[in-house]
């Protein structure tokens, strides 16, 4: 068995503030304990399950070199640094048999969510037409308790969905994805089923909306931006070891999130010079909206990776 953990920094139990997420900041070390600690908590949930289980750890914030590689549960393997392919996903294939994302927030325009964002501060808003996995869209929030797995049935907000009359064919889906979800697709595209995730109860909630039969586990509950009730840390790592052992055991009963091209994606963007130069990419043109550009993708992968792509662009200033 095969399990990639992708493991994030503003989702982690106690961190509130980005100078707990920056390097540049004074609180970044404590930060990259905190998560390092609850990468092995789920580590350890895993490999209770599964005690021969190759698992791989993708860190997956930032610079993606956060993770204490020298306090890592030594039965994993890390993956660390950029830039590499499937970004935080990396080390993800066909052979994968679970994904749990761990450390993860809620979407840009969302919340209240700690540190919410997309990518990077650059990213507004991704839309995703097409590809409609079931139809339904389901989800749930919850404040920070036990370890849960998220079975309510409501409609997702943000998410349209409209149900076809008799004879008519299946309906187009209109999604907008932060990072869980972008991710998530990713690796349904794979054949691949996220079977965890953490984080705040926004990030648990925006996971349910897409994945309810995945187990979530919130470990803060967001007051805003910058401000949260959260778990003691080893009372949340307790909870993430139980819950990725049941996860991992319920891998088979937890579906992919695949959605199948051709697939439309338009991408909002805070800044016109990334604007400018996301028309220079073939495929990619400006729509009638100032900040928003567009293009269609034949496949989720390919869909992601054009994602990637303009993220990588709205780290360039004007010269």
């Amino acid at each position: 068995m095969k399990a990639l953990i992708s493991v994030d920094m503003e989702g982690i139990s106690g961190i509130v503030h980005s100078s707990e997420t920056n390097p540049e900041r004074y609180d970044y070390q404590r930060g990259r304990e905190l998560m390092t600690a609850e990468a092995n908590a789920v580590i350890a949930g895993v490999l209770d399950a599964e005690p021969t289980a190759d698992v791989l750890v993708a860190d997956a914030h930032g610079t993606f070199r956060n993770l204490l590689p020298e306090q890592l549960d030594r039965r994993a393997r890390l993956v660390r640094g950029k830039p590499r392919a499937l970004n935080m996903l990396a080390g993800l294939d066909e052979e994968t048999d679970a994904a749990l994302f761990v450390g993860y927030h809620v979407r840009a325009g969302e919340g209240p969510g700690v540190l919410a964002h997309t990518m990077n501060g650059e990213i507004l808003d991704v839309r995703v037409t097409g590809g409609a996995p079931d139809g339904e869209v389901r989800g749930t929030g919850r404040a920070p308790g036990e370890d849960v797995r998220i079975t309510a049935h409501t409609l997702g907000e943000g998410v349209q969905v409209t149900a076809p009359k008799p004879g008519e064919d299946s309906p187009t889906t209109a999604r907008s994805l932060g990072e869980i979800g972008l991710n998530a697709a990713m690796a349904g595209h794979l054949g691949v089923p996220v079977v965890l995730l953490s984080g705040d109860d926004a990030a648990c909630a925006e996971a349910a909306a897409l994945i309810p039969e995945a187990v979530t586990v919130p470990v803060k509950e967001a007051l805003g931006m910058a401000a949260a009730v959260t778990l003691h840390p080893e009372e949340a790592r307790d909870r993430l070891r139980r819950a990725a052992a049941d996860a991992v055991s319920r891998r088979t009963e937890i579906p992919p999130l695949a959605l199948t091209g051709p697939l439309d994606v338009e991408v909002d963007l805070a800044s016109p010079h990334t604007i400018d130069l996301a028309t220079l990419v073939p495929g990619v043109s400006r729509t009638a909206g100032a900040r928003t550009v567009a293009f269609t993708a034949p496949d989720y992968g390919t869909a992601y990776r054009l994602i990637l792509l303009l993220a990588q662009l709205a780290t360039i200033r004007p010269a």
